[in-house]
């Protein structure tokens, strides 16, 4: 991506966590910041911030299961700044439950937000990000690589991000449109905050997981901008992750084994 205009950006669920940190991070460039989230309040409160930050902003309610919301998201972002640069499809939720006992109700939840939510998110955003031989952004997990015991309807979705984004990176790479993953394990965030699990010890193992993690949305924020910077797809912020990202392609086995001894009792 070239150019030397301040970059525009759209960011879905930047009204916390990861997506308000990626806003802050370009907001300090002095870029154009769209703050969507599905809670209008928390929007513009993100977009007060990118304002102070040095950006330019544009604060909308945006619900990642509504079409709708996308269609005028993009007529926004045509009206005000004449397209966007960089989009980010960051929204997201999470749940535990094996196989077995994910009611599919949860699975339904998952889907639609997680995976369906990005899949509408890169639709809407291609017309603009072709035109600006642009950059797609889609926030999957570092569970879409290792798929641990006890976390299937949300590692099913993150991997379907994963494949998503490789598809994606192929079909439109003649365009000249950038694709970047982001697979991060555990940071402080508060995705907890709308958690979904019938077993409280999970919540409990999980929450205590992000607590106790070194990396912060910060951190994360910064390895994306990085990415797109440097036109790099596959983004694992995690040390330790990255080292499994590659354990697992040189020994699948034997990084199954890991993965059964880490969490073993988890599912109980």
């Amino acid at each position: 991506m070239n150019q030397t205009s301040p970059t525009r950006i759209a960011i879905t669920g930047a009204g916390s966590g990861l997506g308000r940190a990626i806003a802050l991070r370009y907001a300090r460039d002095g870029a154009r910041v769209a703050v969507t989230d599905i809670d209008p309040e928390r929007a513009d409160a993100v977009a007060g911030e990118v304002e102070a930050a040095g950006g330019e902003s544009l604060a909308r309610a945006l619900d990642t299961r509504n079409e709708a919301d996308y269609a005028a998201l993009v007529d926004a972002l045509t009206a005000a700044w004449g397209g966007v640069d960089v989009w980010v499809n960051n929204a997201g939720v999470a749940a535990a439950g094996t196989v077995a006992d994910t009611p599919e109700d949860d699975w339904r939840w998952l889907i639609d937000i997680n995976l369906m939510g990005v899949v509408n998110g890169c639709r809407h955003a291609l017309p603009l990000v072709r035109a600006s031989r642009g950059h797609v952004v889609n926030v999957a997990s570092f569970a879409a690589i290792a798929s641990s015991p006890g976390m299937a309807a949300y590692n099913v979705v993150k991997a379907g991000v994963l494949s998503l984004s490789e598809t994606l990176r192929g079909e439109e790479y003649d365009r000249g449109v950038g694709v970047s993953v982001v697979c991060p394990a555990f940071f402080q965030t508060n995705l907890m905050d709308n958690f979904r699990t019938h077993h409280p010890r999970q919540q409990q193992v999980l929450r205590k997981l992000m607590e106790r993690s070194p990396i912060t949305a910060d951190d994360v924020a910064e390895a994306v901008h990085a990415a797109v910077a440097g036109g790099r797809f596959m983004v694992i912020p995690n040390a330790t992750e990255r080292r499994q990202y590659w354990f697992k392609r040189l020994t699948p086995e034997g990084f199954f084994r890991a993965v059964l001894k880490a969490t073993r009792g988890f599912t109980q």
